[in-house]
């Protein structure tokens, strides 16, 4: 093969791997991936060996590198991308794509090295009430060397661009997440929890503080709706907030735990009255998107990157980070289903061009050749 047909290669690291998917790191990976080998990129996919019983070298086409990490919960994802960033610095791969801002740092293995880079840093970490302390102090200084070290720098939303232009004097290139919007979703799959179409609202989020089911949960049973409210989600590990939430004792309350069944994920949304939003740091929320492509009304917490989301209101409904304010919008979608079943026909016209896959997919390409050649 002549020098000039060479396969471009790209090494993509610091979610979980492939195709493994438990968030949207995995998401971005699984959907970008699949769609850059089928352009005829060579795709690395670095994956954390301990989630990985097997371990072919390769699934659909992309080559899976299984690295180790120091398994704690404050050290595992940064030291598997610290051992994948060496790997890949050692590799013929032309550029490295790197997620997550906390691994800002391991950029500066790659400048020594040669290596183009590019790193889609997400949300602002450093806020978020998991990270106290010491651990907000790394993420920020995390964020801040990402964009001293890297070539490209990525965001997924126009406020996240805002906010790393003005905290850190760094501009960045926007690419969101895609959606898969389906139309007309059966409703059996909810069936197996004694559920009927919009006989529920829905929360769909990992439990941690800075999604705010607490809140959801504490003005839900504030309310007189006597329909359901169904958390659909966990934490990966036991925690006392997390437990808290789930021993809270009302009929009216259905926790399902993680739902991995697509056809059950799509039916959850699609059937809900409403689909509540608590998170509150971070940019193009997949969740979101997913409610968007499902067909749902949405009730969003009041944050910047939920107002651009959902287009100022055009798609959903907000509340602010009070439990009075999470009953008062129950009792306004209680009284308007009308309105409720307006923002559901136009939903998933809120997927504009840049929600895409294809579309994000082509922007990533035009990312990595750029890099590939310098």
């Amino acid at each position: 093969m002549a020098a000039s047909e060479k396969k471009l290669k790209v090494a993509i690291m610091g979610a979980k791997g492939y195709p493994y998917v438990y968030g949207g790191y995995d998401t971005l990976i699984k959907e970008l991936g699949e769609r850059l080998v089928k352009r005829g990129v060579h795709v690395l996919v670095y994956n954390h060996r301990s989630l990985f019983k097997n371990r072919p070298q390769f699934v659909n086409g992309i080559e899976c590198i299984y690295t180790p990490a120091i398994e704690s919960k404050s050290l595992t994802q940064v030291t598997h991308t610290f051992f994948s960033m060496i790997h890949a610095c050692f590799s013929d791969a032309d550029v490295i794509f790197v997620v997550n801002s906390g691994n800002g740092p391991f950029g500066l293995i790659s400048k020594v090295f040669g290596k183009p880079t590019a790193i889609n840093v997400d949300g602002l970490e450093w806020l978020r009430p998991k990270w106290k302390g010491l651990g907000s102090k790394y993420f920020f200084w995390a964020s801040k060397l990402a964009t001293k070290f890297y070539d490209q720098l990525i965001n997924d939303s126009d406020e996240m661009r805002r906010v790393y232009l003005e905290l850190f004097n760094a501009d960045s290139k926007v690419i969101a997440y895609g959606a898969n919007p389906r139309e007309s979703v059966d409703s059996r799959p909810i069936e197996r929890w004694n559920l009927k179409s919009h006989s529920y609202y829905l929360i769909v989020a990992r439990l941690v503080p800075d999604n705010n089911a607490d809140l959801i949960i504490e003005g839900f049973l504030k309310s007189d709706s006597k329909r359901k409210l169904v958390i659909l989600g966990d934490v990966p590990f036991e925690d006392k907030w997390a437990n808290r939430l789930m021993n809270i004792k009302d009929e009216r309350l259905l926790f399902t735990g993680y739902v991995t069944d697509p056809n059950e994920l799509a039916a959850l949304y699609s059937h809900s009255y409403a689909y509540f939003h608590g998170h509150e740091f971070g940019g193009t929320n997949p969740a979101m998107l997913k409610a968007l492509g499902y067909g749902c009304a949405i009730l969003a917490l009041n944050t910047p990157f939920s107002q651009e989301m959902l287009q100022k209101g055009k798609h959903g409904w907000f509340f602010e980070k009070t439990a009075e304010s999470v009953k008062s919008i129950i009792e306004k979608a209680e009284a308007a289903p009308e309105k409720m079943e307006e923002f559901r026909l136009i939903a998933r016209s809120g997927l504009t061009q840049k929600y895409n896959w294809e579309h994000v997919t082509d922007q990533y390409l035009e990312v990595f050749e750029s890099l590939a050649r310098k």
